[in-house]
């Protein structure tokens, strides 16, 4: 039985939403997922749908959600259904909305260096199915994140930074739901990067499975 996903597009279009849903979409397509797109933060017409799920990946920098739409994602992630995205999209997502950060486990607070910058991301748990096929250390030339990050999440990989270590990736539960998030993407070229790939595609499928 295909699994159902959704992806809730839109925001800032610094990040690319709409060339990071067709990567996202491919991503899940090839695992045999049934994905749909919405492009509108007024889930109360979809409510049904968000409780039917496997998975939702948020992909909306910035913006504004009304509470009973926030309460809507709450619930269907308590829920069960799994919760997955990467940098802004997930991470940089509904500033004023604390509660949505708790489940996210972190929230963008800066980017050292700038948007180019080479540096280095490594496997913090080996043993995770998310990071099986990924190398130990591998390197991506992209935005930085520096983040205020939820100190119960299980970190998988991190990267050095000047004050120190700073989670890249990580998951965590949130009801019955399971969250991943990856800090690195700041446009869809970086997902060239095989291990970074591979990374997100391992964290889709696993916050997908109930």
């Amino acid at each position: 039985m295909k699994k159902d996903a959704l992806i809730i597009s839109g925001g800032w279009e610094g990040h690319s939403p709409e060339e990071f849903t067709e990567c996202f979409k491919n991503i899940l397509e090839e695992q045999d997922f049934q994905v749909s797109t919405i492009n509108s933060l007024d889930l109360k017409d979809y409510e049904k749908q968000l409780k039917c799920v496997d998975l939702i990946i948020p992909n909306w920098t910035t913006g504004r959600i009304s509470f009973d739409s926030l309460t809507l994602l709450l619930e269907a992630v308590q829920e069960g259904a799994g919760l997955a995205g990467i940098h802004g999209g997930m991470g940089d997502a509904f500033r004023e909305q604390t509660e949505y950060q708790y489940m996210v486990g972190g929230q963008f607070v800066a980017h050292p260096g700038g948007q180019n910058v080479v540096y280095e991301v490594t496997i913090k748990d080996h043993e995770h199915e998310i990071t099986k096929g990924v190398a130990g250390t591998f390197t991506v030339n992209s935005e930085m994140y520096y983040m205020h990050v939820d100190p119960g999440n299980h970190v998988i990989a991190s990267t050095k930074q000047k004050n120190g270590e700073m989670p890249v990736a990580w998951v965590k539960k949130y009801g019955e739901g399971k969250i991943f998030y990856c800090s690195v993407g700041h446009t869809p070229s970086d997902l060239t990067e095989r291990n970074l790939y591979q990374l997100i595609k391992n964290g889709f499928l696993w916050a997908s499975n109930k």
